[in-house]
């Protein structure tokens, strides 16, 4: 049985188990303790899944919950993806939030996911990367 549940207070180590067993890992600074504790620190609304006490999945988000929510991470361990958990995380996530509207930036190998589950794909996304510099 999948156990969903609010986890604010989401440990360092069960955060980093999730995003290496994930593909997200690929793109995270999994083996950077201060940035990952950081990322916590600055989240807001972390919302997880749970199989027998072991982490599955989770959904980091920032929200001021009324305008906006930025799902920043999405991470289920492979061995569970394909059983709605991605999906269920993102429901529980978008019912904490109200009428805020849900953004995320999907990871390249998520891409054709977000729309099976009615999420709207938006062209006019802009971002700086982490040493790049306003001209």
């Amino acid at each position: 049985m999948i156990q969903y549940q609010i986890e604010n207070n989401l440990s360092l180590e069960d955060f980093r188990k999730v995003l290496i067993s994930s593909t997200l890992g690929e793109r995270r600074p999994v083996n950077d303790e201060s940035r990952l504790r950081k990322m916590l620190e600055g989240a807001n609304l972390i919302v997880t899944a749970r199989i027998d006490g072991e982490i599955v999945g989770v959904a980091r988000s920032l929200s001021d919950f009324t305008y906006c929510t930025y799902l920043s991470d999405l991470a289920v361990d492979e061995r569970f993806q394909k059983m709605g958990i991605g999906k269920e995380l993102i429901r529980k996530t978008k019912s904490e939030t109200g009428d805020a509207k849900l953004i995320l930036l999907s990871a390249p190998k998520a891409i054709a996911y977000y729309p099976k589950i009615g999420m709207k794909r938006h062209e006019h996304c802009f971002f700086i990367d982490t040493q790049e510099e306003i001209k």
